[in-house]
């Protein structure tokens, strides 16, 4: 903070020099001091060649009234800057009358909050915070890849479920799947990817758990959500980490057998987005369990939204934990507190069912009252008791990286997958709809931001399997994947038109679509991760010097804390002024003279991204200056910085994934177009903070450092557009790279393989479309309308043979078949009318 301000008023002092002093060597002076500012130097090492500097330039430099003025102005600077080099001196006189100060200023945090800000690893986010990323940080991790068993299960049991699937029957008939998919997902594994092989699961990668939910999401998104559940936040997870060996070895074999069916209940009616606030009790009394008195839980509780809790056999249950009598001793109220508690344990109400926008995977609401319990009930026994957020948050922070942003990746490269080739065999105006602008630049915007959230998933699943639990990075891909995701849809629909909008057995667009505000609700709302956490818990977590200087502050042991925030005071001073000359510099030069980690067409994307950290880092130390803790409360100004934090971390992903894949020339329009859009979007975003900075003055200064030649980024442009385009609408090596990993097998049931086998055709074919168009209908020999009626008279006339004529016919048969829609009889529609008793017994048969 004390950094920002000195950056201003060195801004303000070099300005007088230029204008009032002036001359080449005044010049080079300010250059040489900006280099050692953007160099990083230590305060000791700065002051010293400063020192050197200043004596050269006060032989050399001009003379003069203003002249002397400003030398002045440096000597007093020179010693002030021995004087900061004295520890002793400056911690008495600087760092703890501002200690003092900070103390006051800095917001009170809860115990709920701090548990957050402790959860997970600070990783790639963390460099990014620094102005300075270290690439080798990024490029050295192993690029992520399945192992021989890993292919093998997408190969063979993914695939084999994905072919049981029909999702027609599965939302519209059934409202829920058939009870040989259940006992298909029990017994096969799906249910056991993050339990470990000791106790029968498979203890799959976190990279090759994300590939299998993509692919499942590319068929069926209620298929996709049940598979999720059991392999996120919940029970197997909460055991595996925390669990008593005696719990791990009764619940984990039975949970990756399929004999019981998790659930996780956390939200209720009164306790959404602000889970930490549930209103939801276990109290600590005396009571009987089977047959005998003990210590034990009563537990009172309302929750709903809880997928898989209609069918579950047990409930992972979060509530608030208090020992009125103190049976345990301590305190009275333990705090937040996590137990697995059997289905039929009596009190508990479960079984009713919520109906999520048509996409019914068994989520409903649980109730308990008076549900007694023993204490060894706690995950992890007694010992844990009060540990329950930290065990949720810890968690959280891996599988929010993996469910939501896999489902909603999966769903994309479907939907890429399907426009692509609808987009080339649906002619209109006797031209094929994707070769239209307005189609290409949606198609375009389609791949390019599926290459985004394919990029995000692969790259952090990578990272996780390294041993990063990135905390900030899953808030990120929770909300910009899904986000994303949500347009992705929009514009399928909006290119299949009305193919995409009448739902039946034929339409592989609208129950993805229906389903995109789940994806954006759960797991921490949308608009609660943008505009609070990202941002909110990054600019602690990641910060390299905001954490230390808070736990100094806080030290009870003084004499410690003074000593340890005087060093992160004076390394944050130097970090502040070096990255305010940085942002200035490089935004002056368009980064063309920063240090990319690699050589080639992307090397100056590596460049901007250096240059927006620099401008970022600079940004958040001002704002954290002239607003402190109500920072958080401008809601607006954090969740732009949260934008461009997230930017640049895509950014970074999209050129870590390129390089993973080997950085193949084909894929380069498509790494552009990404690239191009994430960067012109942190620049808005940036622009918007300062034009919505309520300080005018520090944020006109802010935006000479930052922008000195205005906002020079632009979104990618139509040509660009044209060529990522063209590289979905035809069958390309890059089109199935996108797509990897999702149900293309062709089938009769498939549309995705039944679309790619249209489409090659389509290539294979538009020479005698082409030759029927130049010797038929420009000759007048051909004069039907309709493509039967054309290759009949082209028959007829020669223009093509009888094979020709029949594979054409053959492919006009296929392209009518994808395109046709459902119609119904009225009475097929009316939900009385297909709730049958043998679809409600159908419905409940895996239940028991």
């Amino acid at each position: 903070m004390l950094g920002a301000i000195v950056s201003l008023l060195l801004v303000v002092a070099a300005a007088y020099a230029v204008t009032q002093v002036g001359g080449v060597i005044t010049l080079l002076f300010i250059a040489a001091v900006l280099f050692l500012a953007y160099r990083r130097l230590s305060l000791l090492a700065f002051t010293t060649t400063f020192t050197v500097l200043l004596a050269a330039y006060t032989v050399l430099g001009a003379g003069g009234a203003p002249a002397g003025i400003w030398k002045g102005f440096l000597w007093l600077l020179l010693a002030a800057l021995w004087l900061l080099n004295v520890r002793p001196l400056r911690k008495q006189l600087i760092t703890r009358p501002f200690m003092k100060t900070y103390l006051k200023l800095l917001p009170t945090m809860s115990q709920t909050e701090k548990e957050a800000l402790d959860a997970g690893t600070v990783w790639w986010d963390g460099e990014l915070f620094t102005g300075a990323p270290r690439w080798s940080k990024l490029l050295s991790a192993k690029a992520p890849k399945l192992s021989a068993a890993e292919a093998a299960f997408l190969d063979g049991p993914c695939e084999e479920l994905c072919r049981m699937l029909d999702d027609w029957s599965i939302t519209h008939e059934r409202a829920d799947l058939p009870a040989a998919v259940w006992e298909f997902l029990k017994t096969r594994g799906f249910f056991a990817m993050i339990i470990p092989k000791r106790y029968g699961g498979l203890e799959f990668s976190a990279y090759a758990h994300s590939c299998v939910l993509a692919k499942i999401s590319s068929r069926s998104a209620t298929t996709s959500s049940t598979v999720a559940v059991p392999n996120s936040l919940g029970p197997a997870e909460l055991l595996n980490h925390y669990g008593t060996e005696e719990q791990k070895s009764y619940y984990l074999p039975r949970l990756a057998r399929g004999e019981e069916v998790p659930c996780f209940a956390l939200t209720g009616p009164r306790a959404g987005s602000d889970a930490s606030s549930i209103p939801d009790t276990g109290v600590v009394c005396r009571g009987t369990w089977q047959g005998r008195e003990i210590i034990g839980l009563k537990l009172n509780f309302s929750k709903r939204y809880i997928t898989l809790a209609p069918v579950a056999t047990v409930i992972g249950l979060a509530f608030r934990m208090f020992d009125p009598e103190k049976l345990l001793g301590g305190k009275t109220d333990i705090g937040i507190t996590c137990a697995l508690i059997p289905r039929n344990t009596p009190g508990v109400t479960i079984g009713r069912r919520h109906f999520p926008l048509n996409v019914p995977f068994q989520n409903g609401p649980i109730q308990g009252r008076d549900v007694f319990v023993p204490l060894d009930f706690i995950i992890g026994g007694s010992k844990m008791a009060g540990n329950g957020w930290r065990m949720l948050v810890e968690q959280l922070s891996v599988g929010r990286c993996i469910s939501l942003p896999s489902n909603a990746t999966g769903a994309a490269k479907a939907a890429v997958w399907a426009t692509g080739a609808y987009a080339r065999i649906r002619s209109q105006f006797n031209t094929p709809v994707g070769r239209f602008e307005g189609v290409e630049a949606v198609i375009a915007r389609m791949a390019g931001l599926t290459y985004i959230m394919d990029a995000a998933r692969s790259v952090t699943a990578g990272a996780i399997d390294g041993g990063e639990k990135p905390s900030v990075p899953s808030a990120m891909l929770k909300y910009h994947v899904t986000e994303m995701g949500r347009q992705v849809a929009n514009d399928a629909m909006d290119v299949h038109g009305g193919k995409g909008i009448c739902l039946g057995p034929r339409n592989y667009l609208g129950r993805g679509y229906q389903i995109v505000p789940v994806a954006i609700t759960v797991e921490g709302a949308n608009l609660l991760t943008r505009n609070l956490i990202i941002f909110g818990q990054g600019a602690v977590r990641c910060h390299p010097f905001v954490l230390r200087e808070m736990a100094a502050a806080r030290n009870p042991d003084r004499a410690a804390g003074v000593e340890e925030f005087d060093r992160a005071l004076f390394a944050h001073i130097g970090f502040s002024i070096s990255n305010a000359v940085r942002s200035f510099i490089m935004a002056l030069t368009h980064a063309r003279f920063t240090r990319a980690p690699v050589e080639g067409p992307t090397a100056r994307y590596y460049q901007h991204i250096v240059r927006f950290s620099a401008s970022f880092a600079f940004a958040v130390d001002v704002a954290m200056l002239a607003l402190g803790g109500y920072l958080k409360k401008k809601e607006s100004l954090s969740a732009r910085l949260g934008d461009v934090l997230s930017c640049m971390y895509l950014a970074s992903m999209v050129l870590k994934h390129h390089e993973n894949q080997g950085r193949l020339e084909e894929d380069l329009p498509i790494v552009e177009w990404a690239c191009r859009s994430l960067l012109y979007h942190a620049q808005e975003q940036l622009h918007g903070f300062l034009r919505n900075f309520g300080n005018r003055l520090l944020a006109l200064a802010m935006r000479a450092l930052i922008f000195p030649r205005g906002r020079v980024y632009s979104a990618p442009p139509d040509r660009l557009g044209h060529k990522l385009a063209g590289l979905v609408i035809n069958p390309t090596e890059a089109r199935e790279r996108l797509s990897q990993y999702i149900y293309w097998t062709l089938e009769p049931t498939n549309p995705l393989g039944l679309l790619q086998e249209a489409l090659l055709l389509a290539v294979q074919l538009e020479p005698l479309e082409k030759r029927i168009r130049v010797e038929g209908v420009k000759t007048g020999k051909v004069t039907a309308l309709d493509p039967p009626g054309r290759i009949q008279q082209a028959l007829a006339a020669g223009i093509v043979s009888e094979t020709e004529a029949a594979a054409l016919r053959e492919y006009d048969r296929k392209v009518m078949e994808l395109i046709h829609v459902d119609d119904f009889d009225p009475r097929e529609l009316g939900a009385l009318a297909a709730a049958t008793p043998e679809s409600a017994a159908r419905s409940s048969a895996h239940v028991a």
